[in-house]
């Protein structure tokens, strides 16, 4: 009898200890986060919604090569749906360059007129959810933004000659990589559009692409199927419906809410890994990253100073000509120097490298980076960079970067203040974490690339 009861006890005990085991992460997890909550989950309400026809005139004109100067590059040459909307460059080689991504060169060496004259001169920005309202403020410096100060309802590099009508402010953003000389427009003397430019930056440029797309009876058909306004007349097409029908385009293509931290946020207990569960206690947690990767985007839409470290032509901002200071180059205010927008981490597993200039060309590095920014830009190591060599390119790449006037003031403005000490365990959870955050469908983003375009220019990158 006694060894009966023995055995029941230890039954029970095993039972008990076998459920405490498993509810245990599950439980932790909630005890560490119920004073940091999680974010509400997505709902279609709050993603704007196009009709299938400006959504088809959008993707077209934005694989289309037409909408650049030397018709040799595409919105979706550095917004690639084969590298997850970037680059996988730390920054752009623009018009002039020839391949894809990381095959991308940097032309020829002595270059010509046709050749890019410098490289881009940030990171480029994924595409990933801007159809969500929260989205309201756009590139590194947040240049593009909503202002309901001004009439046109946005604010941009164009100030007040922006045409009225935009839907969103990613409408209005897509409109100006077609007037950069570096990105799209190309060098005066090679086409229609680099000499408008001369005129004037953006205005002359806009009408020589709508002129392009005029002459196409194809475009056309397609801008009247989007718009009810256009009604066959080619003189009616302007650049806010580019604009727009490119933003409807990304708004839906570029969709991604379906990741395991999307699944757990709206009941799923089971969508993320136990670890990847350790990695958001601590993420939403002791980490400190959610205080500014706040939301459910992981962005709080602002501007900070992490430091870190300048490379590449920069904005050609100070005394030097070789800084980028950030946020400061769009309200003029000196506390606003080296502070850049607070990117979502919404698929960042896929869109390395990370930074404002793409410094680091590891996740983890970018996490390390984080916990103790001076330490990390005083010991930084730019092999990483990825940059197509040319050697007068080269030459230029790291002159910020080996500056110590520079690199001080940048370490000066830095505004995470103690650093922490994370065991390489707890960096695991994180890069868990943030790998929960990868929507399945960002990785195979083929359905979004059209067979051919209007114009029949190539779709892919000639070498």
């Amino acid at each position: 009898m006694f060894n009966k009861r023995l055995v029941d006890c230890r039954l029970v005990i095993s039972v008990v200890y076998f459920l405490f085991s498993f509810l245990l992460p599950s439980v932790s997890v909630m005890a560490a986060t119920a004073n940091h909550s999680l974010p509400e989950p997505v709902t279609d309400e709050e993603y704007r919604q196009h009709s299938d026809e400006k959504i088809k005139l959008g993707q077209l004109l934005f694989f289309d090569k037409e909408l650049s100067g030397n018709r040799n590059i595409s919105c979706a040459t550095c917004h690639s749906p084969v590298i997850a909307t970037v680059d996988g460059l730390s920054v752009n080689i623009g018009t002039g360059g020839q391949g894809l991504g990381v095959l991308r060169n940097a032309g020829n060496f002595p270059s010509t007129v046709n050749d890019p004259q410098s490289r881009g001169i940030r990171n480029m920005t994924p595409l990933f959810n801007l159809g969500h309202q929260s989205f309201t403020t756009l590139f590194w410096d947040g240049r593009v933004q909503v202002d309901e100060t001004i009439p046109q309802g946005f604010l941009t590099p164009a100030g007040d000659i922006l045409p009225f009508g935009f839907d969103s402010p990613l409408a209005a953003l897509s409109i100006f990589a077609q007037t950069d000389i570096q990105e799209m427009t190309g060098q005066p003397g090679t086409n229609e559009l680099a000499d408008a430019s001369l005129i004037a930056p953006h205005e002359p440029v806009w009408e020589g692409i709508m002129n392009r797309l005029r002459a196409a009876p194809e475009y056309v058909d397609l801008f009247t199927e989007a718009f009810d306004d256009i009604d066959h007349d080619p003189a009616r097409m302007s650049i806010v419906h580019l604009g727009n029908a490119l933003g409807a385009f990304q708004d839906v293509a570029f969709r991604a809410d379906n990741s395991p931290f999307d699944r757990y946020l709206r009941g799923d207990s089971h969508a993320m890994s136990q670890n990847a569960k350790r990695g958001m206690r601590l993420f939403y947690g002791r980490a400190g990253c959610s205080s500014c990767h706040s939301g459910v985007f992981q962005t709080d839409h602002d501007f900070h100073a992490i430091g870190v470290p300048q490379v590449g032509p920069g904005f050609g901002d100070g005394e030097s000509g070789l800084e980028d200071f950030g946020r400061e180059g769009v309200t003029g205010e000196i506390h606003d120097r080296y502070k850049f927008r607070t990117p979502s981490l919404r698929n960042v597993f896929l869109t390395g490298p990370w930074g404002h200039d793409g410094f680091f060309n590891s996740l983890e590095l970018m996490i390390r980076h984080h916990l103790d920014p001076l330490n990390s830009l005083f010991n930084a190591d730019p092999t990483q960079l990825v940059l197509p060599s040319r050697p007068d390119l080269d030459a230029v790449d790291l002159l910020a970067f080996n500056n110590n006037e520079i690199t001080a003031a940048i370490a000066q403005a830095i505004e995470i203040e103690t650093p922490k000490n994370f065991s390489d365990k707890n960096i695991k959870y994180l890069l868990d974490f943030l790998q929960a955050l990868t929507d399945p469908s960002a990785q195979d983003l083929r359905k979004s690339v059209p067979n051919r375009v209007p114009t029949d220019l190539p779709l892919a990158e000639i070498r």
